[in-house]
């Protein structure tokens, strides 16, 4: 069982996505590194929160086909 996220959060992983979809992968690590690129968090809670959600649809994405 997970944490369930914001609504803010989900937001804003969409947006990051949506926006910057190519330098996101299914490896957490990776997308941490791409959202400091893109933008700078000021908190590491959100940005961990924040690539976690990206890396959890990433993935359901290449389940899916979508990517």
């Amino acid at each position: 069982m997970g944490r369930i996220k914001s609504i803010a959060i989900k937001n804003l992983g969409k947006e990051f996505i949506k926006g910057h979809g190519k330098d996101f992968s299914t490896d957490f690590d990776g997308n941490k590194e791409a959202l400091g690129k893109i933008r700078k968090i000021r908190s590491k809670k959100n940005r961990n929160v924040v690539a976690g959600y990206i890396t959890k649809e990433m993935k359901k994405r290449k389940r899916m086909g979508n990517v």
